[in-house]
């Protein structure tokens, strides 16, 4: 029992050691003295937008800092109780010691993951955008589980879902959609969910029963706000409004409410359906043709930077992250990291952070050896 308790005390060091260097601790300590003593000036709310700036980074500072110290605590509590009870020889007690640190090693593998996220937009909400490939209703089908996975996700860290757009099937699925997700580092972990998913299955709509291969691609980006200025000349747009489809009533359907801005340099368009104000959805496109433009320059920046080549790609062979198969055999691998699991129903259930903390990690350069190695 006390080597399982040793065994686990040193993966919790390793993930602490990473958070410690992720943080860069001695700094992070500091900024939280500074943060609170803005925090505590009786002017700051004359300025409502920098006291809310303020307190957001207190409340992620104080989160990140004291849940290290927190975590520590908590192993030397339990590793205490480890050796305490098998001392009076009582397993019970040592058992629910192990199983504590069994836990306490995965919320420190959590934060380890988390203190990952680090970039410009990592903390913003984000949009979700999932498109059909070809294949017509098979591949429409298969948009719609992906954007039912990517919301089941979600509501299981307790983000808040809204969709946005939305383009219903022929016959079943959607063409596409857009949510928006909404919640601490939801732009951080989903960003690399953008790219072509493959979908191998019995398809449900051959009466032949024969298997199938389907493409979707699914693209994420940041939401911006009022203080990040994305200037846009009225010439380079290109504006449609159009009826809206799927649930809203009649009054969506007879009217022309839905909104469609198409950018002709990048040709990033931006739609939506959400409202059955048009007005309010020309609102609600913008912002979203704002968040796009927003991306595409992180991108091109993280590009330059890491000396890579990155962005849309064909919604086809070749171009794939991650392999959804269901049929002869079970199995999802992540194209980009070989992180594998034997259960799809699960990771279509949202069940999705092993292949985002893999990927994640994998996309800031930082592994295991690297940073033990820089903790010795």
């Amino acid at each position: 029992m006390r080597a399982d308790a040793e065994a686990l005390r040193g993966q919790i060091e390793d993930s602490i050691a990473l958070l410690r260097r992720h943080l860069d601790w001695d700094v992070a300590l500091r900024r939280l003295d500074e943060v609170n003593a803005r925090a505590e000036d009786p002017t700051l709310w004359d300025k409502p937008d920098e006291a809310q700036a303020v307190m957001r980074e207190r409340n992620r500072l104080a989160d990140q800092i004291e849940g290290v110290q927190k975590l520590q605590q908590n192993v030397t509590d339990a590793l205490e109780l480890v050796e305490l009870a098998e001392a009076e020889g009582d397993a019970a007690t040592a058992d629910a010691a192990v199983a504590d640190l069994k836990a306490f090693a995965a919320e420190a593998k959590r934060r380890e993951i988390e203190s990952l996220l680090s970039g410009e937009a990592d903390m913003r909400d984000c949009f979700v955008e999932v498109n059909a490939g070809a294949g017509g209703t098979e591949a429409q089908d298969w948009a719609q589980m992906l954007l039912r996975m990517y919301t089941r996700w979600a509501e299981k860290r307790g983000l808040k879902v809204q969709l946005t757009e939305e383009s219903e099937g022929e016959q079943a699925g959607i063409k596409s959609a857009t949510i928006q997700v909404s919640g601490p580092n939801a732009y951080g972990w989903l960003k690399t969910e953008s790219g072509v998913h493959r979908l191998v299955r019995i398809s449900p709509f051959d009466a032949a029963a024969r298997r199938q291969t389907s493409f979707a691609s699914v693209y994420v980006f940041p939401v911006i706000d009022d203080k990040i200025e994305i200037e846009i000349n009225p010439a380079d747009l290109k504006t449609d409004t159009f009826r809206a489809s799927g649930a809203g009533g009649q009054h969506v359907n007879k009217t022309e409410s839905g909104v469609r801005f198409t950018h002709i340099p990048t040709g990033i368009v931006a739609a939506s359906t959400q409202d059955r104000s048009q007005h309010r959805n020309r609102v609600i496109a913008m912002d979203m043709l704002k968040a796009r433009l927003y991306e595409l320059e992180l991108r091109k920046r993280e590009e330059i930077t890491a000396g890579i080549e990155a962005g849309k790609t064909d919604i086809g062979w070749g171009h794939q992250i991650r392999s959804y198969v269901l049929a002869p055999y079970q199995l999802v691998k992540d194209l980009r990291t070989n992180v594998e699991k034997g259960n799809p129903d699960a990771v279509l259930d949202g069940e999705l952070d092993d292949f985002m903390a893999a990927a994640l990690a994998s996309r800031v350069g930082a592994t295991r050896s690297e940073a033990s190695a820089s903790a010795r």
